[in-house]
């Protein structure tokens, strides 16, 4: 099971660049090493099975979340192609994708995004990160937050799984944003709705979280 990751949430213009490759050599690299170092063995064996704590922003990027997203992304990339020479040998790869999880990781991120400096990006930006986003997000976590506990049930189901599915979503709040993104993929319908959702409706959007 891998699951080491870190996260980083705010304006692209604020975050550098060595703060970037560090997020990404753990949550992707760190992923790579450790299948380069199972994989040979399961393969010796004919078996084996990868299981990888991946997010719903490997399948949807999140305002904001534009370098922990594309970690996820390439987690999702990276696993999708792999998955296929890997079954040549019975070995089974498992991507278990949570939503908004209520542990430490996130409350230390928020609290680190709401002190932070961002005078490297345009009064706009930040206020729409410091007003919209984080006043957002504490509304989504506390309505939908899953418990460490539940995601642990999940991973069990999916170790446990007589034929373990390549994907596993762990929250079906989350499942319209792959259904949007797949029933449009020119990326309109999927953008406009975000858009929408951020720009127009956040009063509706949180007082239906709430």
């Amino acid at each position: 099971v891998s699951n080491a990751g870190v996260g980083m949430a705010g304006p692209l213009e604020c975050q550098s660049l060595a703060a970037m490759q560090s997020l990404m050599d753990t949550n992707f690299f760190g992923l790579v090493r450790l299948v380069k170092e199972v994989l040979p063995d399961m393969k010796r064996r004919r078996g084996g099975h990868i299981v990888v704590i991946s997010s719903i922003m490997g399948l949807q990027g999140i305002v904001f979340n534009d370098i922990y997203s594309a970690s996820k992304f390439a987690v999702e990339g990276f696993c999708e192609s792999l998955v296929v020479q890997a079954l040549r040998f019975n070995v089974a790869i498992s991507l278990v994708e949570p939503g908004p999880v209520m542990t430490e990781f996130e409350t230390k991120l928020y609290e680190e995004a709401e002190r932070a400096d961002y005078s490297r990006t345009d009064p706009e930006t930040a206020e729409i990160f410091t007003n919209l986003y984080l006043r957002n997000s504490k509304d989504v976590f506390a309505s939908l937050g899953q418990t460490p506990e539940d995601i642990a049930e999940h991973t069990l189901r999916v170790i446990e799984a007589a034929r373990p599915p390549f994907r596993h979503q762990t929250n079906a709040a989350y499942t319209p944003l792959a259904a949007l993104k797949h029933a449009d993929p020119s990326g309109a319908l999927v953008t406009d709705a975000f858009y929408k959702l951020v720009f127009k409706y956040d009063a509706v959007l949180r007082l239906g979280l709430r």
